[in-house]
């Protein structure tokens, strides 16, 4: 059962997904915290997207959860993000190698590591071994009341939407999910399915992005009602061509600015998420863009820092 303080937060997280209007912001201490996402169930805290992950995120009181989705060999959705296994586990191999009993029977924290204050470096999961779950196992665990975005890694796009489609159809969980992918492919891939809550595309939101930086152009501001994302920080490559080459910049880029979000808005209310913030620095950041949620890599050390932002905040 969940404590009435969290309700709150969830209850907004869950107008955010049914598009409504709502999640207003001010300029005083009222100013809505953006949500908290946790990042693969919590990634720095425990072992990435296991069901050990999702309780302690929740335990720590995340208003959303992020999970990484692929496809066993006999067409399952699984939680799992690398493109082999032998990041996480003690295997080999690519996920749609292997069946999903193989898979179960894998140890999902193996690789996980531990560093003491005196530097010492432990892996405390190989003696507690952590199984993969199933899409489904997860969506069972996670009260219905928490949304749930579902990151989507598998190619092709087709056959993941398909077996993802089918489970939220039996499960009847279209109405607590948003669909996530850095591929383009997903987007059509899901377009069958008109129950299908999808974040506009990455490319649509970093060409919008780097307009607004570069040409201080707000090209095509997505339709009201649309969720989109993009790392907060995020090192991008300047490559400019002249007739004798080509000379290259390395920057440490912040594409949500003021005028970005400006930009993102300026059609009707759209959700903007943004990806990696790790610190009270960074979050306080996100609040004053005005974010509507955040992701984390460890939701207990982002609520505590939440909890800990001056108010009213000292925004520029």
């Amino acid at each position: 059962m969940l404590k009435t303080r969290q309700m709150l937060p969830l209850l907004l997280a869950l107008a955010c997904i049914s598009g409504c209007s709502s999640l207003a912001h001010t300029d005083s201490d009222s100013r809505q915290r953006p949500l908290i996402v946790a990042h693969r169930g919590g990634a720095a805290d425990f072992p990435e997207n296991t069901l050990l992950a999702i309780d302690n995120a929740l335990r720590n009181n995340v208003d959303m959860l992020w999970l990484t989705v692929q496809l066993s060999r006999d067409g399952v959705p699984v939680l799992y993000r690398p493109a082999d296994l032998s990041a996480n586990t003690q295997a080999t191999g690519a996920v749609n190698q292997h069946t999903l009993a193989q898979l179960q029977a894998l140890n999902a924290g193996w690789n996980f590591k531990q560093t003491a204050a005196d530097g010492q470096v432990s892996f405390p999961y190989r003696a507690q071994p952590v199984s993969l779950p199933s899409l489904r196992q997860a969506l069972m665990a996670i009260p219905e009341s928490v949304p749930v975005i579902l990151d989507m890694k598998a190619l092709p796009a087709a056959p993941q939407a398909q077996a993802v489609a089918r489970l939220l159809e039996q499960l009847h969980a279209w109405n607590r999910v948003l669909i996530y992918s850095t591929d383009a492919g997903y987007q059509q891939a899901f377009a069958p399915y008109p129950q299908a809550r999808l974040f506009e595309s990455r490319d649509s939101t970093r060409d919008r992005l780097a307009s607004v930086a570069l040409a201080h152009h707000c090209n095509a501001p997505p339709a009201p009602g649309s969720w989109v994302a993009f790392e907060y920080r995020r090192p991008v490559q300047l490559v400019e061509t002249f007739t004798l080459g080509e000379a290259r910049s390395q920057v440490d880029a912040r594409l949500w600015t003021p005028a970005a979000v400006d930009c993102f808005q300026s059609r009707g209310k759209v959700r903007m998420l943004a990806i990696g913030i790790n610190t009270a620095e960074d979050y306080q950041a996100a609040t004053c863009l005005k974010m509507d949620a955040v992701l984390v890599d460890s939701p207990r050390a982002m609520g505590e820092m939440k909890q800990r932002l001056e108010r009213p905040l000292p925004c520029r």
